[in-house]
Protein backbone atom coordinates (compact mmCIF):
# COMPACT_ATOMS: atom_id res chain seq x y z
CA UNK A 1 0.00 0.00 0.00
CA UNK A 2 1.41 3.53 -0.95
CA UNK A 3 0.57 6.82 -0.15
CA UNK A 4 1.29 9.98 -1.56
CA UNK A 5 1.64 13.54 0.03
CA UNK A 6 0.76 16.34 -2.30
CA UNK A 7 2.15 19.42 -0.72
CA UNK A 8 1.46 23.16 -2.33
CA UNK A 9 3.79 25.09 -3.83
CA UNK A 10 5.34 27.35 -1.11
CA UNK A 11 4.73 31.21 -1.90
CA UNK A 12 7.89 33.44 -2.14
CA UNK A 13 9.71 35.10 0.77
CA UNK A 14 8.37 38.33 -0.41
CA UNK A 15 4.89 37.66 0.06
CA UNK A 16 2.86 39.26 2.92
CA UNK A 17 1.41 35.77 4.10
CA UNK A 18 2.40 32.40 4.12
CA UNK A 19 -0.19 29.63 3.35
CA UNK A 20 0.83 25.93 2.99
CA UNK A 21 -1.92 23.40 1.85
CA UNK A 22 -1.42 19.46 2.66
CA UNK A 23 -3.45 16.81 0.64
CA UNK A 24 -3.21 12.97 0.86
CA UNK A 25 -4.20 10.17 -1.17
CA UNK A 26 -3.81 6.52 -0.50
CA UNK A 27 -3.22 3.55 -3.24
CA UNK A 28 -4.88 0.74 -2.26
CA UNK A 29 -3.68 -2.97 -4.00
CA UNK A 30 -5.41 -6.11 -2.89
CA UNK A 31 -6.46 -8.95 -3.60
CA UNK A 32 -10.46 -10.55 -4.51
CA UNK A 33 -10.41 -14.08 -3.76
CA UNK A 34 -12.31 -17.12 -4.59
CA UNK A 35 -12.25 -20.95 -5.01
CA UNK A 36 -13.25 -23.50 -7.24
CA UNK A 37 -13.35 -27.44 -6.25
CA UNK A 38 -12.93 -29.70 -9.65
CA UNK A 39 -13.93 -33.85 -9.06
CA UNK A 40 -12.84 -35.72 -12.24
CA UNK A 41 -14.57 -39.26 -12.48
CA UNK A 42 -13.69 -42.10 -14.84
CA UNK A 43 -10.16 -41.22 -14.72
CA UNK A 44 -9.00 -44.01 -16.89
CA UNK A 45 -11.58 -43.14 -19.69
CA UNK A 46 -10.15 -40.11 -19.87
CA UNK A 47 -6.28 -41.45 -21.09
CA UNK A 48 -5.95 -41.65 -24.63
CA UNK A 49 -7.98 -38.42 -25.47
CA UNK A 50 -4.83 -36.89 -27.33
CA UNK A 51 -1.66 -34.42 -25.97
CA UNK A 52 -3.23 -31.21 -25.98
CA UNK A 53 -6.50 -31.87 -25.34
CA UNK A 54 -8.00 -30.99 -22.36
CA UNK A 55 -11.09 -31.60 -19.09
CA UNK A 56 -12.43 -28.02 -18.42
CA UNK A 57 -14.39 -27.85 -15.46
CA UNK A 58 -17.31 -25.16 -15.29
CA UNK A 59 -16.67 -21.41 -15.18
CA UNK A 60 -16.39 -19.53 -12.43
CA UNK A 61 -16.22 -15.87 -11.30
CA UNK A 62 -14.04 -14.20 -9.03
CA UNK A 63 -12.97 -10.63 -9.36
CA UNK A 64 -15.28 -9.64 -11.68
CA UNK A 65 -13.62 -12.47 -13.96
CA UNK A 66 -14.40 -15.96 -15.55
CA UNK A 67 -12.15 -18.89 -14.80
CA UNK A 68 -11.51 -22.71 -15.74
CA UNK A 69 -9.16 -25.19 -14.59
CA UNK A 70 -8.12 -27.23 -17.18
CA UNK A 71 -6.19 -30.80 -17.11
CA UNK A 72 -4.55 -32.47 -19.42
CA UNK A 73 -4.69 -36.16 -18.69
CA UNK A 74 -1.93 -37.21 -21.64
CA UNK A 75 -0.38 -33.72 -21.24
CA UNK A 76 -0.07 -30.62 -22.73
CA UNK A 77 3.73 -30.76 -24.44
CA UNK A 78 3.91 -33.40 -27.45
CA UNK A 79 7.47 -33.95 -26.37
CA UNK A 80 6.42 -35.32 -23.07
CA UNK A 81 4.65 -38.41 -25.04
CA UNK A 82 2.16 -38.58 -22.64
CA UNK A 83 4.36 -39.03 -19.43
CA UNK A 84 3.26 -36.38 -17.59
CA UNK A 85 -0.48 -34.96 -16.82
CA UNK A 86 -0.66 -31.50 -17.12
CA UNK A 87 -2.62 -28.81 -14.88
CA UNK A 88 -3.88 -25.02 -15.55
CA UNK A 89 -5.72 -22.11 -14.62
CA UNK A 90 -7.42 -20.32 -17.28
CA UNK A 91 -8.84 -16.71 -17.66
CA UNK A 92 -11.70 -17.83 -19.70
CA UNK A 93 -13.73 -13.92 -20.18
CA UNK A 94 -12.53 -10.94 -21.93
CA UNK A 95 -9.61 -9.47 -20.04
CA UNK A 96 -6.70 -7.78 -20.82
CA UNK A 97 -3.88 -7.50 -18.56
CA UNK A 98 -5.35 -9.28 -15.90
CA UNK A 99 -3.35 -9.78 -12.77
CA UNK A 100 -3.31 -12.54 -10.35
CA UNK A 101 -2.20 -15.00 -7.55
CA UNK A 102 -3.19 -18.91 -7.96
CA UNK A 103 -2.69 -21.86 -6.07
CA UNK A 104 -3.73 -25.60 -8.21
CA UNK A 105 -3.87 -28.23 -5.17
CA UNK A 106 -4.39 -32.29 -6.20
CA UNK A 107 -6.24 -33.23 -3.02
CA UNK A 108 -4.79 -36.59 -1.26
CA UNK A 109 -8.14 -38.58 -0.77
CA UNK A 110 -6.48 -40.84 1.87
CA UNK A 111 -7.36 -38.84 4.50
CA UNK A 112 -3.48 -38.30 5.42
CA UNK A 113 -3.62 -34.75 3.98
CA UNK A 114 -0.65 -34.84 1.98
CA UNK A 115 -2.07 -32.54 -0.84
CA UNK A 116 -0.09 -31.68 -3.43
CA UNK A 117 0.04 -28.02 -3.90
CA UNK A 118 1.44 -25.13 -6.13
CA UNK A 119 0.49 -21.79 -4.54
CA UNK A 120 1.20 -17.81 -5.24
CA UNK A 121 -0.11 -17.02 -1.63
CA UNK A 122 2.26 -16.63 1.11
CA UNK A 123 5.09 -16.22 -0.15
CA UNK A 124 6.96 -13.24 -1.62
CA UNK A 125 7.05 -13.26 -6.00
CA UNK A 126 10.20 -12.32 -7.33
CA UNK A 127 8.61 -10.63 -10.35
CA UNK A 128 5.09 -9.80 -8.87
CA UNK A 129 1.54 -11.32 -9.51
CA UNK A 130 0.73 -13.00 -13.23
CA UNK A 131 -0.13 -11.40 -15.91
CA UNK A 132 -2.80 -13.49 -18.05
CA UNK A 133 -2.62 -10.90 -21.21
CA UNK A 134 -5.99 -12.20 -22.74
CA UNK A 135 -9.18 -14.86 -22.94
CA UNK A 136 -7.38 -17.74 -22.69
CA UNK A 137 -4.57 -17.19 -20.97
CA UNK A 138 -3.56 -19.46 -18.55
CA UNK A 139 -1.30 -20.91 -15.54
CA UNK A 140 0.17 -23.38 -14.78
CA UNK A 141 2.60 -26.50 -15.10
CA UNK A 142 2.75 -28.98 -18.06
CA UNK A 143 4.67 -31.65 -15.91
CA UNK A 144 1.79 -31.33 -12.95
CA UNK A 145 2.40 -34.63 -12.25
CA UNK A 146 4.03 -38.05 -13.60
CA UNK A 147 1.46 -40.14 -14.56
CA UNK A 148 2.33 -43.98 -13.50
CA UNK A 149 3.45 -42.11 -10.59
CA UNK A 150 -0.29 -40.47 -10.32
CA UNK A 151 -1.90 -44.11 -10.65
CA UNK A 152 -0.10 -45.52 -7.44
CA UNK A 153 -0.81 -42.44 -4.89
CA UNK A 154 -3.31 -41.86 -2.64
CA UNK A 155 -4.27 -38.89 -5.14
CA UNK A 156 -6.59 -40.95 -7.08
CA UNK A 157 -9.33 -42.79 -5.49
CA UNK A 158 -12.12 -44.80 -6.91
CA UNK A 159 -10.62 -43.95 -10.25
CA UNK A 160 -11.93 -40.16 -9.35
CA UNK A 161 -9.66 -36.94 -9.18
CA UNK A 162 -9.73 -33.81 -6.63
CA UNK A 163 -8.52 -30.56 -7.54
CA UNK A 164 -9.03 -27.52 -5.51
CA UNK A 165 -7.87 -23.86 -7.26
CA UNK A 166 -7.80 -20.66 -6.08
CA UNK A 167 -7.52 -17.23 -7.19
CA UNK A 168 -6.83 -13.74 -6.14
CA UNK A 169 -7.54 -11.35 -8.51
CA UNK A 170 -5.16 -8.52 -7.80
CA UNK A 171 -7.10 -4.68 -7.58
CA UNK A 172 -6.10 -1.22 -7.33
CA UNK A 173 -7.96 1.99 -6.77
CA UNK A 174 -6.79 5.29 -5.07
CA UNK A 175 -8.40 7.16 -1.80
CA UNK A 176 -8.86 10.46 -1.27
CA UNK A 177 -10.77 13.13 1.07
CA UNK A 178 -13.88 13.26 1.08
CA UNK A 179 -13.66 17.45 0.02
CA UNK A 180 -17.89 17.63 0.02
CA UNK A 181 -20.46 15.24 1.96
CA UNK A 182 -23.92 15.47 3.14
CA UNK A 183 -24.71 14.48 6.06
CA UNK A 184 -28.00 12.27 6.39
CA UNK A 185 -29.69 12.40 10.30
CA UNK A 186 -31.01 9.05 11.42
CA UNK A 187 -34.37 7.63 10.74
CA UNK A 188 -37.02 9.66 12.84
CA UNK A 189 -40.23 7.85 11.62
CA UNK A 190 -40.54 6.57 15.59
CA UNK A 191 -40.61 10.04 16.62
CA UNK A 192 -43.47 11.52 14.07
CA UNK A 193 -45.31 7.95 15.17
CA UNK A 194 -44.39 9.06 18.79
CA UNK A 195 -46.05 12.38 18.62
CA UNK A 196 -49.28 11.47 16.61
CA UNK A 197 -49.96 9.32 19.63
CA UNK A 198 -48.94 12.06 22.16
CA UNK A 199 -51.25 14.60 20.19
CA UNK A 200 -54.18 12.61 19.99
CA UNK A 201 -55.33 13.32 16.74
CA UNK A 202 -56.58 11.19 14.44
CA UNK A 203 -57.14 8.47 16.65
CA UNK A 204 -60.41 5.70 16.04
CA UNK A 205 -59.93 3.10 18.26
CA UNK A 206 -59.39 2.80 22.46
CA UNK A 207 -58.77 0.43 24.91
CA UNK A 208 -59.83 0.50 28.42
CA UNK A 209 -57.79 -0.87 31.04
CA UNK A 210 -58.89 -1.44 34.68
CA UNK A 211 -61.52 1.85 34.25
CA UNK A 212 -58.78 3.44 32.29
CA UNK A 213 -59.09 4.59 28.28
CA UNK A 214 -55.87 4.67 25.98
CA UNK A 215 -56.36 6.20 22.85
CA UNK A 216 -54.71 4.66 19.24
CA UNK A 217 -54.63 4.52 15.57
CA UNK A 218 -56.06 1.35 13.98
CA UNK A 219 -53.75 1.44 10.93
CA UNK A 220 -50.67 2.30 13.61
CA UNK A 221 -51.76 -1.37 15.44
CA UNK A 222 -52.37 -2.70 12.59
CA UNK A 223 -49.18 -2.51 10.98
CA UNK A 224 -47.41 -3.34 14.32
CA UNK A 225 -48.99 -6.02 15.29
CA UNK A 226 -50.73 -9.60 13.43
CA UNK A 227 -52.77 -9.59 15.98
CA UNK A 228 -54.18 -6.27 15.84
CA UNK A 229 -54.39 -6.57 12.43
CA UNK A 230 -56.63 -9.89 12.42
CA UNK A 231 -58.79 -8.27 15.69
CA UNK A 232 -59.23 -4.66 13.60
CA UNK A 233 -59.30 -5.47 10.22
CA UNK A 234 -59.59 -9.27 9.51
CA UNK A 235 -62.34 -11.55 8.40
CA UNK A 236 -62.97 -12.41 12.34
CA UNK A 237 -62.69 -8.83 13.45
CA UNK A 238 -64.45 -7.94 16.69
CA UNK A 239 -67.65 -6.39 16.25
CA UNK A 240 -66.83 -3.29 18.24
CA UNK A 241 -63.58 -2.28 16.50
CA UNK A 242 -63.62 1.14 18.21
CA UNK A 243 -63.92 0.49 21.97
CA UNK A 244 -61.68 -2.73 23.42
CA UNK A 245 -61.69 -3.51 26.43
CA UNK A 246 -58.99 -5.53 27.77
CA UNK A 247 -59.60 -7.70 31.06
CA UNK A 248 -57.82 -11.01 31.29
CA UNK A 249 -54.02 -8.84 31.21
CA UNK A 250 -53.38 -8.33 35.07
CA UNK A 251 -50.51 -8.53 36.79
CA UNK A 252 -49.66 -12.01 38.13
CA UNK A 253 -49.75 -11.92 42.35
CA UNK A 254 -47.27 -14.53 43.49
CA UNK A 255 -47.66 -15.27 47.51
CA UNK A 256 -45.65 -17.23 49.69
CA UNK A 257 -47.09 -18.23 52.58
CA UNK A 258 -43.98 -19.67 54.80
CA UNK A 259 -42.50 -16.61 55.89
CA UNK A 260 -39.17 -18.22 56.69
CA UNK A 261 -38.60 -18.47 53.16
CA UNK A 262 -37.95 -14.81 53.41
CA UNK A 263 -34.36 -15.31 54.99
CA UNK A 264 -33.59 -17.38 51.66
CA UNK A 265 -34.66 -15.43 49.12
CA UNK A 266 -33.55 -12.06 50.20
CA UNK A 267 -35.35 -8.79 50.95
CA UNK A 268 -35.20 -8.10 47.13
CA UNK A 269 -37.78 -10.49 45.81
CA UNK A 270 -39.92 -10.13 48.65
CA UNK A 271 -40.47 -6.31 47.74
CA UNK A 272 -41.06 -8.10 43.96
CA UNK A 273 -43.95 -9.97 45.46
CA UNK A 274 -45.14 -6.59 47.40
CA UNK A 275 -44.78 -4.92 44.15
CA UNK A 276 -46.77 -7.70 42.16
CA UNK A 277 -49.32 -7.52 45.20
CA UNK A 278 -50.04 -4.49 45.68
CA UNK A 279 -49.79 -2.84 42.09
CA UNK A 280 -52.76 -2.70 40.48
CA UNK A 281 -52.58 0.34 38.66
CA UNK A 282 -49.96 -2.06 36.67
CA UNK A 283 -52.00 -2.88 34.14
CA UNK A 284 -52.15 0.90 33.27
CA UNK A 285 -48.91 0.98 33.00
CA UNK A 286 -48.53 -1.57 30.97
CA UNK A 287 -50.75 -0.66 28.28
CA UNK A 288 -48.91 2.60 28.28
CA UNK A 289 -45.80 1.31 27.93
CA UNK A 290 -47.02 -1.26 25.16
CA UNK A 291 -48.96 1.95 23.26
CA UNK A 292 -45.48 3.56 23.85
CA UNK A 293 -43.12 0.88 22.36
CA UNK A 294 -45.68 0.48 19.47
CA UNK A 295 -45.42 4.14 18.08
CA UNK A 296 -41.69 4.95 19.60
CA UNK A 297 -40.53 1.63 18.86
CA UNK A 298 -38.60 1.96 22.31
CA UNK A 299 -39.70 1.18 25.78
CA UNK A 300 -40.77 4.01 27.78
CA UNK A 301 -38.44 5.53 30.51
CA UNK A 302 -39.50 3.45 33.44
CA UNK A 303 -39.38 6.63 36.34
CA UNK A 304 -41.61 8.90 34.44
CA UNK A 305 -44.23 6.62 33.49
CA UNK A 306 -44.33 4.74 37.13
CA UNK A 307 -41.99 7.29 39.12
CA UNK A 308 -40.42 4.84 40.92
CA UNK A 309 -36.91 4.38 40.27
CA UNK A 310 -35.76 0.53 40.99
CA UNK A 311 -34.39 -1.99 38.96
CA UNK A 312 -36.48 -4.63 40.21
CA UNK A 313 -39.69 -2.07 38.95
CA UNK A 314 -37.88 -2.14 35.56
CA UNK A 315 -37.59 -5.90 35.37
CA UNK A 316 -40.93 -5.93 36.28
CA UNK A 317 -41.93 -4.15 33.23
CA UNK A 318 -39.68 -6.35 31.18
CA UNK A 319 -42.22 -8.99 32.78
CA UNK A 320 -45.30 -7.52 31.64
CA UNK A 321 -44.21 -6.48 28.32
CA UNK A 322 -42.47 -9.65 27.23
CA UNK A 323 -46.02 -11.67 27.81
CA UNK A 324 -47.88 -8.91 26.19
CA UNK A 325 -45.22 -8.69 22.64
CA UNK A 326 -45.91 -12.65 23.30
CA UNK A 327 -49.58 -12.43 23.02
CA UNK A 328 -49.90 -9.37 20.30
CA UNK A 329 -46.75 -10.86 18.02
CA UNK A 330 -44.63 -8.35 19.13
CA UNK A 331 -41.37 -9.87 18.32
CA UNK A 332 -38.96 -7.16 18.65
CA UNK A 333 -40.33 -6.17 21.91
CA UNK A 334 -40.12 -9.91 22.77
CA UNK A 335 -36.33 -9.98 22.62
CA UNK A 336 -36.01 -7.04 24.02
CA UNK A 337 -37.53 -7.78 27.04
CA UNK A 338 -35.49 -11.10 26.84
CA UNK A 339 -32.78 -9.28 26.65
CA UNK A 340 -33.29 -6.87 29.91
CA UNK A 341 -34.07 -10.30 32.03
CA UNK A 342 -31.25 -12.01 30.55
CA UNK A 343 -28.62 -8.84 32.08
CA UNK A 344 -30.66 -9.34 35.73
CA UNK A 345 -30.83 -12.98 36.34
CA UNK A 346 -30.42 -13.63 40.22
CA UNK A 347 -30.96 -16.04 42.71
CA UNK A 348 -34.09 -14.23 43.55
CA UNK A 349 -35.44 -13.95 39.84
CA UNK A 350 -34.05 -17.04 37.96
CA UNK A 351 -37.47 -18.61 39.42
CA UNK A 352 -39.62 -16.41 37.44
CA UNK A 353 -37.67 -15.39 34.54
CA UNK A 354 -37.19 -19.14 33.68
CA UNK A 355 -41.06 -19.99 34.35
CA UNK A 356 -41.86 -16.84 32.24
CA UNK A 357 -39.45 -18.44 29.74
CA UNK A 358 -41.23 -21.52 29.57
CA UNK A 359 -44.91 -19.72 28.98
CA UNK A 360 -43.83 -17.70 26.18
CA UNK A 361 -41.63 -20.23 24.30
CA UNK A 362 -38.30 -17.58 25.07
CA UNK A 363 -35.67 -20.47 24.41
CA UNK A 364 -32.87 -18.06 24.46
CA UNK A 365 -33.72 -16.56 28.02
CA UNK A 366 -34.41 -20.40 29.29
CA UNK A 367 -31.29 -21.32 28.21
CA UNK A 368 -29.63 -18.61 30.18
CA UNK A 369 -31.68 -19.07 33.45
CA UNK A 370 -30.52 -23.00 33.09
CA UNK A 371 -27.02 -22.16 32.71
CA UNK A 372 -27.46 -19.93 36.04
CA UNK A 373 -28.86 -23.11 37.89
CA UNK A 374 -26.30 -25.35 36.88
CA UNK A 375 -23.71 -22.99 38.53
CA UNK A 376 -22.69 -25.13 41.58
CA UNK A 377 -22.47 -21.66 43.07
CA UNK A 378 -25.52 -20.65 42.83
CA UNK A 379 -26.82 -24.25 44.49
CA UNK A 380 -25.43 -23.60 47.79
CA UNK A 381 -27.16 -23.40 51.20
CA UNK A 382 -30.78 -22.89 51.60
CA UNK A 383 -30.88 -20.55 48.42
CA UNK A 384 -31.50 -23.91 45.98
CA UNK A 385 -34.40 -25.15 47.52
CA UNK A 386 -36.17 -21.36 47.53
CA UNK A 387 -35.68 -21.83 44.14
CA UNK A 388 -36.94 -24.90 43.59
CA UNK A 389 -40.45 -23.74 46.14
CA UNK A 390 -40.93 -20.59 44.08
CA UNK A 391 -39.88 -22.15 40.73
CA UNK A 392 -43.11 -24.78 41.48
CA UNK A 393 -45.09 -21.96 42.50
CA UNK A 394 -44.78 -19.90 39.68
CA UNK A 395 -44.98 -23.09 37.09
CA UNK A 396 -48.13 -23.64 38.87
CA UNK A 397 -49.70 -20.36 38.54
CA UNK A 398 -48.49 -19.71 34.50
CA UNK A 399 -49.03 -23.13 33.18
CA UNK A 400 -51.94 -25.10 35.04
Amino acid sequence: MGKVLLEASKPSSSSASSVSTTTTSTSVTETVNGSHQFKITGYSLSKGLGIGKYIASDTFMVGGYLWAIYFYPDGKSPEDNATYVSLFIALASEGTDVRALFELTLLDQSGKERHKVHSHFGRTLESGPYTLKYRGSMWGYKRFFKRTLLEQSDYLKDDCLSVHCSVGVVKSHTEGPKIYSIAVPPSNISHHFGKLLESGKGTDVSFEVDGEVFHAHKLVLAARSPVFRAQLFGPMKDQNTKQIKIEDMEAPVFKVQCKSLSSYIGQNFMLLLIILDNAPAMDAWHQAALLHFIYWDSLPDMQELTGLNSKWASALMSQHLLAAADRYGLDRLRLICEANLCEDVTINTVATTLALAEQHHCFQLKAVCLKFVAMPENLRGGSFFALIFIYINVVARFCF
